[in-house]
């Protein structure tokens, strides 16, 4: 066990971590066998002793083995030297090609590091300074090695500070956070789309908010069943198709009456469709209609300019377009995600088909590219605010075109917490942090395009996968995981360099287990965190004071992960989780507990001024919900965000974590405190919307 603990932590693989409860839990060898197989390391679950060592021996020597690193991250005006590795006692020239294509030496610094025996040759390491005033970009590292062909390695110089201008003096910002797919308008098909994004940003912008902060708005599979959660795509680098709106397509404009009736037909088909698989939204026929509208539009002549911008897309996205076109075709054409060995063995007979989907990603990206233009537009210091989600689908378009970027057998979750006492598996195959750092880690740069291209600001949703993800062998429980260790500094460095070339603000969730060190980086480096008011809470367990809270974060009352602030101060979770099985305390010690929580939070609110001193005195709920968002504005916090699922009232959880099946999660479409729709027409009229939202703007407004 000593010798396979000592290998582990070669390979950043946690041995132990603590629970949610502060207890001390280590990890089986049987875990810590998959995950390093994962990893590349030569070792499986029969591996002895003299295995073992082997291993050890070969993760100790496997940086030594490439001539230059394969990625290096440095902070711009740093001190920092890379190893180059050689034959003992050759000569070797090392340099920077810029991103302009210039050239720039590198020096070698006196460092003895003894030679090993590497593959039976005998290998140097000599060390080299790279240039303090490189500029920020992505540059290689080059090596000649006595005159011979050149080796490559990437070289990142990033920001050692996001400063985004929006955040230069001392304004705080108040924004609101919804769920873009359950806001829907009466000539939407079923679900929101981008139209509705947009007014719904255009209501938020005359309300005076600063920011909307939505889902991810990643791909999901082209056929149904369509996967509901935006946070489980088949690919972040692509759009979900679902958010066209077809009448807003400048080709609509061509088709003849009969045409017209058929898409308003199929429109009105979708909108008024039951729900299925457990109720609420009915993503499958929503799809289905809007594909058969797609269909009739794609093959309208388009003026020059748009065929010459369509072409242009299509060259831009490349290869990794191609593939997800490619992937959405074969998809359409097997019935199934899950496609067989051969699939690519069809591709000619769905040829035609890849163009289609290559249109309709274009479509896509221009009307999801719209919110944040009307928000600019109307005034909005920051403007719409993405969402990055942590994985992909294990059978998407991502992994099928690029399986040696993840770790086979492995699934990202997350350990047991309060909230979810059995812990979670989010099915999601983990980026390898080998494949990452051998690739230049070009699909992080990728998808952190992808959701820069469409906003202002982004919110890395668990942030902390930038540093560690819980791996869970395929197979085991979620409570049979262990950490795996990422190049956060890498990580983090790419993120501030795309960020500060799109001018964007970065804001990492980082709630769940935290070691204190990760938010301090998070913080030196100018990302914002996030604080849940339901979880801060001081030593004591009692609820943070607002002037307790940390400057440099989103402040909200609740999340997507917890139920509407209705729903949760009336036990609503508690309730929920009890129906489907899925505590693992007494619900008695439950209830207690949230009475305990709710009580607290009150004795906060009276002490503070923002309820009648007198327990006794009975207040409205709609009240206490002004209250509670009262106190996170008075926090010293950089931004705060109201839900609209409070502004209406809502009571039902969008999603409740450590469900699937049990729970229509991602399917409730907007609704008030009696589960009545409330339409986009009828929301910048509701008075307890706009009770709130002049809350928010007596507290921070503008």
């Amino acid at each position: 066990m000593e010798q396979l603990q000592q290998l582990a932590h070669i390979n950043g693989v946690a041995t132990e971590f603590w629970d949610w409860s502060g207890k001390q839990r280590f990890t089986s060898p049987k875990t810590l066998l998959s995950v390093l197989n994962a990893l590349g390391v030569p070792v499986d679950l029969l591996s002895d002793l003299p295995t073992i060592e082997s291993a050890i021996q070969w993760s100790e020597d496997r940086t030594w083995r490439s001539v230059v690193p394969p990625c290096s991250v440095v902070r711009e005006h740093s001190e920092y030297h890379v190893p180059i590795h050689l034959p003992h006692g050759l000569p070797v020239h090392v340099w920077v090609e810029l991103e302009d294509g210039r050239g720039v030496d590198c020096w070698q610094v006196d460092k003895w590091v003894e030679p090993r025996l590497i593959d039976k040759v005998l290998t140097g390491e000599a060390t080299f300074a790279i240039p303090q005033d490189l500029p920020l970009g992505y540059h290689r590292l080059g090596a000649s090695i006595d005159g011979g062909e050149p080796q490559y390695g990437f070289l990142y110089v990033v920001p050692e500070r996001l400063t985004p201008d929006v955040l230069a003096g001392n304004q705080r910002y108040w924004g609101v956070n919804v769920q873009a797919y359950s806001v829907r308008s009466v000539a939407s098909w079923g679900i929101g789309d981008a139209s509705d994004l947009a007014d719904l940003t255009a209501i938020c912008a005359q309300q005076g908010s600063d920011f909307v902060l939505i889902n991810p708005l990643h791909a999901s599979q082209p056929i149904a069943p369509i996967e509901d959660s935006p946070y489980l795509p088949v690919s972040r680098r692509w759009l979900a198709l679902t958010y066209i709106r077809p009448e807003a397509i400048p080709e609509y404009a061509q088709l003849g009456p009969r045409a017209r009736a058929t898409i308003e037909r199929l429109r009105s088909d979708a909108a008024q469709a039951k729900p299925n698989r457990g109720g609420g939204i009915n993503r499958d026929a929503s799809w289905e209609a809007r594909l058969r509208a797609l269909e009739l539009i794609y093959p309208l002549p388009r003026p020059i300019h748009r065929e010459a911008e369509l072409k242009a897309f299509i060259d831009e996205g490349g290869a990794e377009l191609q593939r997800f076109a490619l992937w959405c075709a074969l998809v359409e054409h097997f019935g199934t995600v899950q496609l067989p060995p051969d699939a690519l063995d069809s591709a000619d007979a769905v040829e035609g088909r890849v163009h289609f989907y290559q249109w309709a990603q274009w479509i896509a990206r221009e009307q999801l590219q719209t919110p944040n233009r009307v928000a600019k537009r109307l005034g909005m210091p920051i403007g719409i605010m993405s969402d990055l989600a942590v994985g992909v689908h294990p059978h998407g378009a991502e992994y099928w075109a690029e399986p040696g970027e993840f770790a086979a057998g492995m699934s990202v979750g997350a350990p047991p917490d309060m909230y979810a006492q059995q812990g979670q598996d989010w099915s999601q195959p983990p980026w390898s942090p080998r494949a990452l750092e051998q690739s230049g880690y070009a699909p992080f740069i990728g998808v952190l395009r992808a959701a820069l291209d469409l906003s202002s600001a982004l919110r890395i949703d668990h942030i902390l996968g930038l540093f560690r993800l819980w791996w869970i062998p395929r197979g085991e429980t979620p409570d049979n995981g262990t950490y795996v260790s990422f190049d956060h500094e890498a990580m983090v460095g790419i993120l501030l360099l795309e960020a500060q070339r799109h001018g964007a603000i970065v804001i990492g969730e980082d709630l769940g287990t935290v070691e204190p060190w990760v938010r301090s980086y998070l913080a030196d480096r100018g990302i914002l965190g996030t604080s849940v008011l339901w979880f801060e809470k001081d030593n004591q367990g009692k609820p943070l004071l607002p002037e307790q809270y940390r400057e440099n974060v989103l402040a909200t009352v609740n999340t997507h992960d917890l139920p509407p602030t209705a729903g949760y101060m009336s036990g609503i979770q508690t309730t929920l989780r009890q129906s489907l099985g899925l505590l693992t305390d007494p619900v008695e010690h439950v209830r207690d507990s949230d009475e305990a929580e709710q009580t607290a939070m009150r004795a906060r609110l009276r002490e503070v001024g923002l309820l009648p001193e007198d327990p006794h005195v009975s207040v409205p709920r709609s009240e206490e919900i002004e209250a509670l968002h009262r106190y996170i504005c008075r926090t010293p916090s950089r931004l705060v965000a109201a839900a609209l699922v409070d502004a209406v009232g809502e009571k039902q959880p969008q999603n409740l974590p450590g469900t699937n099946h049990e729970y229509p999660n991602w399917r409730i479409p907007l609704s008030d405190s009696q589960g009545n729709e409330v339409l986009l027409e009828n929301l910048a009229e509701r008075t307890d919307l706009q009770r709130l939202f002049a809350v928010m703007r007596q507290e921070r407004g503008r």
